[in-house]
């Protein structure tokens, strides 16, 4: 996926998840962030960031937040709607058939329903910002709703479905990811639970360029380890 009309910025302050306070060749700007997560080890006073200017003239805040430069990893892609946009791109080009986004599947709706060799199968998507020393981390605050969706393919698996959690690392240089058994350890359980019960999980690294992001290589991870951050 790509981006258009990017600017490079100085980051301020985070009044609140959805906006942040930034400088745009030194006059300070209010933004949209299309992230409500914490990315509180990420937005830091002074840190570069990229924002893509809207084509909506009516817009109330006329860029959105999209990456920030990070000292110790480089470039990291915040936008929350990258990681579908690009798992979706990803499947149709591994050849995947009847791509399927946003499928209503028991009490949730899933990111993804596909077929793989006539085989219908399941996924949901997670994108993982949290990374410290070249390991990547989910989730970066309490996620009753990914256990949800957990439960969910765990239950898919039983009834003859191929299921997945895709976790997209935004960032390159990452490989693995592990889950953060130190800000939700029920979702670390949940995740082993699922795997046991026949839930594939695969980490998808991309490559991050200030206006594009893909996935560029893949991982299936058949072992957890339980690592704090």
């Amino acid at each position: 996926m790509k981006y258009k009309n990017i600017v490079k910025a100085s980051f301020i302050d985070r009044p609140n998840r959805f906006t942040a306070n930034v400088k745009i060749s030194g006059e300070q700007n209010t933004v949209h962030v299309k992230n409500t997560g914490r990315c509180k080890e990420l937005l830091i006073p002074e840190a570069e960031v990229i924002l893509e200017k809207s084509s909506n003239p009516n817009r109330k805040t006329q860029y959105d937040l999209i990456a920030v430069y990070s000292r110790n990893i480089g470039l990291v892609n915040i936008d929350s709607q990258a990681p579908n946009k690009v798992t979706g791109e990803w499947l149709i080009k591994k050849g995947m058939e009847k791509v399927k986004p946003e499928y209503t599947y028991g009490r949730s709706r899933l990111d993804f329903y596909f077929e793989k060799d006539g085989k219908p199968s399941l996924m949901e998507v997670k994108g993982v910002t949290l990374i410290k020393d070249g390991i990547a981390y989910f989730p970066d605050a309490p996620t009753e709703r990914g256990i949800k969706h957990l439960n969910e393919l765990s239950e898919a698996a039983a009834k003859g479905y191929e299921t997945y959690i895709a976790f997209v690392i935004q960032a390159e240089g990452v490989n693995m990811v592990y889950p953060n058994m130190e800000t939700h350890p029920e979702f670390g359980e949940a995740l082993k639970n699922a795997m046991n019960s026949g839930v594939k999980v695969l980490a998808l690294g991309c490559a991050v360029k200030e206006n594009e992001l893909f996935i560029n290589r893949e991982m299936t991870i058949d072992r957890l380890e339980k690592k704090d951050v």
